[in-house]
This record gives C-alpha cells, structure tokens and sequence, in this order.
C-alpha cells in the first residue's frame, strides 16, 4: 500500500469519524429541543428579546441561554455551538479529499445548522413560531447531509469509489480472484467456499 493510498484512508477515516460525531450531536440536539419545546417555558423578557438589532439581540439572548438561561435550553444552545464546530471540522476535512461530493454534503449540513441556528436565536428572541418550524426543517437537511458523507466516507476508507473508473478497476480485479485451479473438478468450481468436497 502506498503512502498516498494511506494518506488517503487516515483522511477518509477522519471525515468519517466527524460526520458520524455531526449525526450524534445532531439526535442529541433533537431530543433537547424536544424537552425544551414540551418542558421549558421561556421568560418574555430577558437579554436580547425583542431587540431592534437582530445581531445584536443574538449575541444578547445567546450570551444569556447559555449563562443564565433555563438548564435545558443552555443545553440546547450549547450543543448547537458544537455542531457548528463540528461543520467547519466536516468541511475542513472534506476540502481534503478528491470528490467534490463529500465537500458539496458538508458545506450544505452546515449550511443547514447556521440557518437551524440563527431561527433558533430568532425563536428565542422574538417567540415567532414559524422560526421553530424553518430550525425543525433545516435540522432534517443537516442530518441527511450528514448521513449522505459518513456513507461516502466510509465507502472511501473502505476501498470503494463511487466513480467510474473506481468501479471499473474492482470490476477487472474480480475475475483474478475467482479463477480456479487446473486440478479443481466440476463439481469443485461450483463452490464459492474453500471446502474439500472429495
């Protein structure tokens, strides 16, 4: 195995490694947000509600969430800030490696959690409910973005490409693997197992 082949695994391994981390904190979140939605009942007025300055107000009511707000919801905050880590790491990685595909499927995930993001600080500042929607609906496309990658990833670190040429090579490798011995019998070269059968 060459030292590129190998360099090429270690990366594919480690993009595999972030976008199954990106699916496991995008479930997490989704629980979180569900405990917040049915448990959680957030104050009408606290740092950045209602503010004229929509950043402004987001830096405001984040900063309070996480600081002071009510436990679960820091929660719910803080994981969304390790998501979008997890993106810029997915996009980092994905620039890395050959297919445009696995960086197209990063760099929409996290477009996807900057966008669940900011309706979430809208949601948390301004109490609109369709903000709560747009943040449900943008979670689902990150998460089958992700999926999409830590499947590509793990066909990559696996062995197998998903291109043509990919194929091809795995195509013409595949007789050379089954061919038989000059002394197996007919009976013998039906087996696809290395049994003696007599």
């Amino acid at each position: 195995m060459t030292a590129a082949v190998t360099a090429r695994a270690s990366r594919a391994a480690r993009l595999l490694a972030v976008n199954v981390v990106a699916c496991a904190l995008l479930l997490i979140q989704y629980l979180l947000g569900m405990v917040v939605n049915v448990y959680v009942v957030l104050p009408g007025r606290h740092p950045g509600a209602g503010a004229s300055g929509y950043f402004t107000g987001a830096v405001s009511g984040l900063d309070w969430v996480i600081s002071d707000g009510p436990g679960w919801a820091a929660a719910h905050a803080a994981f969304g800030l390790a998501l979008a880590l997890a993106a810029l790491a997915s996009i980092a990685l994905a620039r890395r490696q050959d297919g445009r595909l696995a960086l197209t499927l990063c760099v929409l995930g996290a477009l996807a959690i900057v966008g669940a993001g900011f309706n979430g600080v809208s949601f948390l500042d301004y109490g609109h409910a369709f903000s709560s929607m747009i943040m449900a609906g943008l979670w689902a496309l990150a998460l089958a973005s992700y999926l999409a990658g830590a499947i590509l990833a793990g066909r990559q670190f696996g062995g197998r490409s998903l291109s043509p040429k990919g194929n091809m090579r795995f195509a013409e490798a595949w007789p050379r693997r089954i061919q038989l011995a000059p002394q197996e019998s007919t009976r013998d070269r039906w087996s696809l197992w290395p049994i003696y059968v007599g």
